[in-house]
């Protein structure tokens, strides 16, 4: 089925690596443009945690995301359509995407129940009963007033035999017609979401569903779960190569900076995950060389930077000495400045990849890198 454009919203495929599938593309909305490939830092509640949005504009930040299934409990859709949308409650003008509440189906497995209708939560937040349906969660991201709104689906766990993962695979698409059938907002793009765990041919068939029921772009789901990790790869190259050309490519949470290289050699455009912030909550940083771990002894009396090639605000002005300091004495401004640190270091990998594809360097970039960065805490 054809899909009916989408005012204000278009991708542009601009190049495509000779040497891998990685793309070169730009994404208009009415916010704004996104380069891709693309890091979207994760603003679960409203907010980038610890980061404020004039130093995300500052660190090269085009979009960010919202959840629906967290702003639903808190502050309640009331509270955001009286300020006319998520963009001016948070002082945020760029473009930002939401995520429909279907992670939730899966990260709240003991506090939900799942029906063909929708899914009954019990609020993580006070208790209360609250339900989603496909055609709630569109209403509620149209009144968040997101540039990109995700169907809702049912995001199963790592685990499951080809027959449940093919039994929520059907729930999935039948939520995601009622989506499309619920959709108003003609501003609004929707995303369809590719399920079947790990299953090729369950893979196949949501591809062909999401296809037949046509959307303004498609996000590869239900990985980064649980599973191996050269399965996550095989399912995310096998899902993108099938993938429209010309419409966006969003592998959801995901997630470190050697999968993106290896997501974006197999075609995909978007990225999101909890990681820079998280991690910088907890004392890490992400660095060439690999995860710092800031509160260790050994940085106690180095004058030197998190990162030498790092341009940020953190780097260019604080030692790692300091920096394990205030985090030892849980001052707040420590998960600031790492966490600033981490989304400043994802999105210009971001953009020294878009850089690499354009000018045909990308598999060299992607092995130099890979040499010289390891996973190991340091």
């Amino acid at each position: 089925m054809a899909k009916a454009a989408t005012l204000g919203f278009k991708f542009d495929l601009l190049k495509k690596d000779t040497a891998s599938k990685a793309r070169l593309g730009r994404v208009t909305t009415p916010h704004g443009e996104i380069d891709t490939p693309s890091f979207m830092p994760v603003g679960t509640q409203g907010t980038v945690k610890s980061v404020f949005p004039r130093d995300l504009k500052e660190v090269g930040a085009q979009i960010i995301l919202g959840n629906t299934y967290h702003l639903y409990i808190r502050p309640g859709l009331d509270i955001i359509g009286q300020a006319q949308g998520l963009h001016r409650f948070m002082g945020w003008d760029g473009p930002i995407l939401t995520d429909s509440g279907g992670f939730q189906v899966f990260s709240l497995a003991k506090l939900r129940e799942v029906t063909e209708e929708g899914v009954t939560f019990q609020s993580h937040f006070d208790g209360r009963k609250i339900f989603l349906s496909p055609e709630e969660a569109i209403r509620a991201q149209e009144v968040i007033g997101s540039d990109i709104a995700m169907i809702f689906d049912e995001c199963p766990k790592y685990g499951l035999s080809e027959a449940q993962i093919s039994k929520s695979l059907d729930l999935t698409i039948h939520w995601a017609r009622r989506c499309k059938q619920a959709q108003q907002r003609q501003e609004q793009a929707l995303f369809g979401i590719v399920q079947g765990g790990i299953f090729p041919k369950l893979r196949q068939k949501s591809i062909e569903a999401m296809l037949e029921i046509g959307f303004d772009g498609y996000a590869i789901g239900g990985l980064a779960v649980g599973e191996p990790r050269d399965e996550m790869y095989a399912m995310a190259d096998y899902t993108a190569s099938r993938l429209p050309e010309d419409q966006p490519r969003y592998l959801m949470g995901v997630g470190t900076p050697l999968d993106f290289f290896q997501a974006v050699s197999c075609g995909v455009d978007m990225f999101d995950c909890v990681n820079p912030t998280r991690y910088g909550r907890n004392g890490t940083a992400f660095t060439r060389k690999g995860m710092v771990v800031v509160r260790n002894a050994k940085y106690a009396t180095s004058g030197e930077p998190l990162d030498q090639t790092c341009r940020c605000y953190t780097c260019q002005n604080f030692s790692q000495s300091y920096l394990r300091h205030l985090v030892n004495v849980e001052e707040m401004l420590g998960a600031q400045l790492l966490s600033l640190h981490n989304i400043a270091f994802f999105l210009q990998l971001m953009k020294e990849i878009r850089e690499a594809i354009q000018t045909g360097q990308f598999s060299q970039l992607k092995q130099e890198f890979e040499k010289e960065y390891s996973e190991e805490l340091r």
